[in-house]
């Protein structure tokens, strides 16, 4: 006798439980867990990194996010307002810009900072303007393009109705297109702070002084140092996770919120 769709649906989640728990017992029987307890959760022996992870790691790791991510707001709006203007050079350096930062990998720009333009200008910058510089370049270019999709879907009826009052283009862009435009932007924009959190992990290839360690050097210093296996990082991935789940928090909230004005 054939079985109707709902009871085909009931064997298929059926057969799916059925695989995923077999799936987690054998993981649990092929752990060493014994091995597994000292590389990830030997918590007792990180005594030395606390509390430098906090007073310097933590807060170093959100001050490169913050300066960054300034850095690469203010120059993002300025591409994303040269892409659409009318003047043709404008564009062109707008959008190779952007294809070019979006294009390479993050490290490859902080290494250029770190050891290329020293090298090449015979100055050494301080470590964070190197990694806002570096990472504000890369973050600059996707937020153009966030912001760029925010100018555009704002209407351009209300642009044309300030005009027809006597106000400037230029007043108009400042005090109603752009103020809407981010309130549009806002969800992306928290989504590319939270990336911007986890790239500041690459900054240790620069070297450091102890006061510039950020999360992922002390972890990978911890590592070295403490006779824990990997729990140094264990612990400094929790950091990174204590800040960007309350960032994903409130972006669900912001696309909650833009959903229901549109309703």
């Amino acid at each position: 006798m054939a079985m109707t769709t709902r009871q085909r649906a009931r064997m298929s989640k059926t057969i799916q439980i059925a695989i995923f728990i077999i799936a987690i017992i054998a993981l649990v029987l092929a752990v060493d867990w014994d091995k597994a307890v000292y590389a990830f959760f030997s918590f007792d022996k990180l005594g030395p990194m606390f509390p430098g992870m906090i007073l310097v790691g933590l807060k170093n790791t959100i001050f490169y996010t913050i300066i960054s991510f300034a850095f690469g707001l203010v120059l993002g709006l300025l591409l994303a307002l040269m892409k659409m203007a009318s003047f043709a050079p404008y564009r062109w350096f707008a959008t190779a810009f952007i294809e070019f930062f979006r294009g390479i990998p993050a490290i490859l720009v902080l290494l250029a900072f770190g050891f290329g333009l020293p090298q090449a200008f015979g100055t050494q910058w301080p470590q964070p303007v190197n990694v806002m510089c570096a990472l504000g370049l890369v973050s600059a270019a996707y937020i153009a393009e966030t912001l760029r999709a925010g100018l555009q879907a704002v209407p351009k009826g209300q642009t044309e109705a300030a005009r027809s009052l006597g106000m400037p283009a230029w007043r108009a862009m400042v005090t109603i297109v752009i103020p809407q435009a981010f309130k549009i932007v806002l969800p992306p924009m928290t989504n590319e702070i939270i990336l911007l959190t986890k790239d500041t992990s690459l900054a240790f290839i620069l070297g450091a002084s102890m006061a510039q360690y950020e999360m992922t050097k002390f972890g990978r210093d911890g590592i070295s140092q403490i006779d824990a296996g990997i729990t140094p990082l264990v612990v400094a991935g929790l950091f990174y996770l204590v800040i960007t789940i309350p960032l994903s928090l409130v972006a669900r909230k912001f696309e909650s919120r833009a959903a229901k004005t549109k309703r």
